[in-house]
Order: structure tokens, then sequence, then C-alpha cells
């Protein structure tokens, strides 16, 4: 009895340690393959670049990881970030002053992650249905807002945001590194963090237990809308204009991203730092098929391929672990 026991705690803890580090593994592996399709990958150049490219995916990643680890899902962070990304270049071209076009990209943000947050706790609507209408109103408000023209960023200091170094460090590198570890800190080391893992494990235990439920989700996706208006400032301040088709997909790349990291999408279960491991491996697959000439068109296929996998490798992950007790 004592030895069943014993197996089955081995590989309770063997399937918790691959669910942990299986994103560095194949971060890992796809690296050695890169490297073998494209010796230019290793490049100093390259690598700075493609880390300057996860910083968007990775920030807005580590918004999507709270929400997911809560059981729900936010397809508006691409919208929101568009959102933010003009409202902020708007009131730059208009008034000039860099730090209330920030104040801006910012409060957008949080204003509407808020909103999401009253649909889905509040309101009591499903997270996909909410966030789904809230994608194509606030993609509706962007293109009238700009009419599908885009708006130019003239000042150094906003365009520092997203071409900036500090001791040859990228600034979006500096903000997504800082981003992380109070991400890290908070969900680890705070009643907050525990309250978001207690309502993803089981809602109706986490009540139950004094937890404020509608509170905790209401958080998060407003802590969400938080990290899509940083992200959004970070992107148009790299390409020195707001495009008002900024954001489009990157909400495929931020969830790909989370499972990647292995956060369950059934919630209560993962890890935030991980989650920029997914960003790099998006990241990278999106750098070597650039590398190798491949059809722009074509990544979007690769990316698929990659959640579905992703998706599926979870479902296993869990059915071993359901297995496993």
């Amino acid at each position: 009895m004592h030895l069943e026991e014993s197996v089955k705690m081995n590989k309770k803890k063997l399937i918790n340690q691959i669910n942990i580090y299986r994103s560095v593994l194949i971060l890992l592996v796809i690296c050695v393959f890169a490297t073998i399709l494209s010796p230019s990958f290793l490049s100093v150049t390259n690598l700075f670049n493609v880390f300057k490219q996860i910083t968007v995916a990775g920030i807005v990643g580590c918004g999507m990881t709270f929400v997911i680890l809560t059981g729900g899902i936010d397809l508006s962070v691409g919208s929101i970030l568009g959102l933010s990304g003009v409202l902020a270049s708007g009131v730059l071209a208009s008034t000039g002053n860099t730090a209330v076009a920030v104040a801006v990209s910012l409060t957008v943000g949080i204003a509407c992650g808020a909103v999401n947050g009253f649909f889905v706790s509040v309101c009591g609507i499903p997270p996909f249905i909410s966030t789904l209408g809230m994608m194509t109103l606030l993609r509706g408000v962007i293109l009238v807002y700009t009419k599908g023209s885009p708006i130019p960023i003239k000042s150094d200091a906003y365009k520092f945001f997203g071409k900036g170094s500090i001791a040859g460090i990228p600034v979006p590198v500096i903000i997504l590194i800082i981003v992380f570890l109070l991400a890290h800190y908070i969900l680890t080391q705070t009643s907050y963090g525990r309250s978001v893992y207690a309502v993803g494990g089981n809602r109706e235990a986490a009540r139950l237990s004094g937890i404020r439920v509608k509170t905790s989700e209401f958080l998060v996706y407003t802590l969400n809308g938080l990290m899509c208006g940083m992200a959004g400032l970070i992107l148009t301040a790299r390409l020195g204009s707001a495009q008002s088709t900024s954001g489009t997909g990157i909400e495929m790349d931020a969830i790909a991203a989370v499972i990647l990291g292995g956060t369950s999408l059934s919630g209560g279960v993962g890890f935030v730092l991980p989650t920029v491991v997914g960003a790099m491996i998006m990241g990278i697959i999106d750098n070597i098929l650039t590398l190798m000439n491949v059809n722009p068109h074509a990544t979007n296929i690769v990316k698929g391929a990659v959640i579905l996998i992703a998706v599926l490798v979870d479902k296993k992950v869990k059915d071993l672990s359901a297995k496993a007790e």
C-alpha cells in the first residue's frame, strides 16, 4: 500500500515538473532548430531584435495570465492596445506633452479593462462573449477616430519608450522584466494573488472561504487593461506612429504565450514567469520564418498549429494529473 502511494506521489511530482519546465524545454528545442536552419539566428543583433519584438506580446500575455488563472479569457486585448495607442498619439499630436500622452494610454487601458471586469464579474456575462463584443466595439472606435489613417509621432521623448536603451538594454525589454517580476510577486507573495488562484481553482469554494470573487475578477480584467495600455504605448513608440490596425491578432499571441508557459485554460494552475518564455517561443518562430524568407502569411498557419498543439498538451497533462491522484 505504501509502495503504491509512493509511486503515485512520484508520478504526480514528475507531471508537475514537466508542466513547470515544458516551456523551457520547448524553447531550447526551437532554439536548436533555429540555429540549424539559420546560422545568423544567434547573432547579437538578431537576438536583441527578438527580445524587442516579444515585449508587446509578453506584456499583454502577462495580463492575460491573470485572466486565464481565474478561468476567464480576454479577446479584446488587441483592441484595447490599439485604442490606447491611437488616443495617446492623438493627445500627443495636439498637446505635445509626452507625460499626458503616457497617462492617457495607461488610463484608457485601465478604463477598458474595468468595463470588461464589470460585464464579467458584476453582470455575469461569459468572458468570451463580453470581451468579443468589446473587441469589435473598440476596433470600431479606433477606425472612427483615426479615419483609417496613421497618426505620426514626432516626440523623441515618447519614442524613447519604444526605441530607447539604458546601458545598452532596450527600454521595452527593461519594462517587460519589471512587469513580470512585479506580476510574479503579486501572484506568489500577496493575498490577492492567492485569491486569483482560488477563484480559478474552485469559484464556489473560494466564495465560501470568504474571498470576494467578484472583486478579484474585476481587478484581474482591470489589471489586464493596464498591461494593454502599457503595450500600446510601447508599440506606437516603437513604430513611430499609431495605426488603425495596431494590436490586431495580438490576443492569439498572448493566449499562446500563456498556454505554452504552462497555465491551464481551465484556471487555477499556472505561473506568470514562464509566460515570457512562451512569448519568446512565438517570437522565435516569427523570427526564424522571417530569416528563412518564408511567406509572411504562412506565419499564421504555424502560430495556429502551435496553439492547437499547446492546448492538446495542456489537456494531456491535466488528464495525467487526474490519473495520478
